[in-house]
């Protein structure tokens, strides 16, 4: 068996044992948003073939999250996002204390879209909204006056709710990624070009971490509104988060170079070494009785060729050519002709 069959029926089992996301979602009865929720939330666990790729989930996944307790509506139950409105009602509050208490931070955003009229709309998961209501230690937040603190940034204009999203999602990248490089990539996908640029100065690893950022959110014109909200709420503005991010950034970069270099273009192929002249070793047998008989044709000279002047036969010398008259002499002979 020749070793390019034996890595064949390798990728063939490979291939076996995971399916891809969308496939494993239609044998999970989930929808599309509800799967890739479960998998950022960590309720369903994906692999990498390699690096960059697209992320699979093997089969005793599948099998796992089938067995779980209550699978499947108590189980989709838990991973079920929830608008303001709805929000609100499940923790038994005002849609506007609801709106106060998630841009103060007490409650953080598990997805978001722009709605027709380009207006972010932030989703919850409904477990943690119960869970907040049902804390005792909560129960001051749900009722009466908000404490000063929280009043006066608000009044500030305070919104944390894009900060936290960030957060939780750099959390679900790295739980994802296997990979140092990986790693490297999930963080700088927070952070504009600038900031990656003065990390990251070697233009080649550069690229490759480029190269492994996640998908983008928005899918469109670079300049269009709607890329320019999306890419507002995905890369960090605060200071305090961009320091934080920046030295996570170069954390992750010194781990992934200790691993392995970043690929890099192979040194150009230079011009080879030039002939070596050498005296041809004499040839025997019939070829060199050929070649030292004296061939009818000689050889044209070198300089004739050089210079484009015909050689003189080897038989023949140059005749000796006679003065040309010169004056009045040369005159008339040209008039007698």
């Amino acid at each position: 068996m020749t070793g390019h069959t034996i890595t064949q029926e390798v990728a063939d089992t490979a291939a076996q044992t995971t399916v891809t996301q969308s496939r494993a979602a239609r044998e999970l009865g989930l929808k599309r948003g509800e799967f890739e929720l479960a998998v950022m939330l960590g309720r369903i666990r994906t692999v990498s073939d390699t690096v960059g790729g697209r992320r699979r989930v093997t089969r005793e996944e599948i099998e796992r999250v089938r067995a779980a307790e209550g699978f499947p509506e108590a189980w989709v139950e838990r991973i079920r996002a929830v608008g303001t409105t709805e929000g609100a009602a499940l923790m038994d509050i005002s849609t506007a204390r609801f709106t106060r208490l998630t841009r103060a931070g007490f409650v953080t955003p598990v997805k978001f879209y722009l709605n027709r009229y380009r207006a972010v709309v932030w989703l919850y998961l409904a477990e943690e909204l119960t869970q907040f209501a049902e804390a005792k230690v909560n129960a001051g937040l749900l009722t009466g006056r908000a404490p000063s603190t929280i009043r006066a940034q608000l009044e500030a204009g305070v919104d944390l709710r894009a900060r936290n999203w960030r957060g939780r999602h750099a959390g679900a990248l790295l739980r994802q990624s296997d990979d140092p490089w990986e790693r490297a990539a999930a963080v700088a996908s927070l952070l504009d070009p600038v900031q990656i640029a003065e990390i990251i100065k070697d233009p080649y690893e550069r690229a490759y971490v480029r190269r492994l950022v996640p998908e983008p959110f928005g899918q469109g014109a670079p300049e269009s509104p709607a890329v320019r909200i999306i890419q507002k709420i995905t890369t960090a503005g605060d200071p305090d988060e961009i320091r934080w991010l920046r030295a996570n950034l170069t954390i992750s970069l010194s781990q992934a170079r200790g691993h392995r270099p970043a690929p890099r273009p192979g040194p150009k192929p230079g011009p080879g070494p030039g002939p070596v002249d050498s005296a041809p070793e004499p040839a025997s047998g019939p070829q060199a009785e050929l070649d030292a008989r004296p061939s009818p044709h000689p050889a044209p000279d070198r300089e004739a060729t050089r210079t484009g002047r015909p050689a003189a036969l080897p038989e023949e010398e140059p005749r000796e050519q006679a003065p040309e008259p010169r004056g009045l002499l040369k005159w008339l002979r040209r008039r007698g002709t």
